[in-house]
């Protein structure tokens, strides 16, 4: 089993920072997959964000490229998401996410083990 804990969330404003981070615990794999994923009210849970701790390599929804960065730190099991030039369509509960296969698609939701309990970001505008 895998334990996921997201913080960092918060209210800011159009133009602000964030970042999100997420403490992984439990049973944990240097080949994971990790992800970070947002839900709006409404909307479906979109792929934000994914890095893979194998290898570094990562990828970025559209929406956010230039903007978000991901990053983790192995020595800390955590996974950090950098949110920059935040805007109000940036507001959702923000996920991440876990899955132990290496190679597994980036943005899909159905292949992803494990979840945290999500974490408020809202932008004002």
């Amino acid at each position: 089993q895998v334990q996921l804990a997201e913080s960092g969330g918060g209210l800011v404003q159009a133009g602000d920072s964030l970042r999100l981070s997420c403490a992984a615990s439990g049973r944990t794999f240097s080949s994971y997959t990790m992800g970070w994923f947002r839900q709006a009210p409404g909307k479906e849970r979109e792929f934000v964000a994914g890095i893979r701790w194998s290898t570094g390599s990562t990828s970025y929804a559209d929406s956010v490229k230039g903007r978000f960065t991901i990053s983790g730190d192995n020595a800390k099991n955590t996974v950090y998401l950098q949110m920059n030039s935040l805007k109000p369509e940036d507001t959702a509960v923000y996920y991440c996410a876990t899955d132990p296969r290496s190679y597994v698609r980036f943005a899909e939701v159905r292949n992803y083990a494990y979840w945290g309990q999500g974490t408020q970001v809202t932008v004002s505008s």
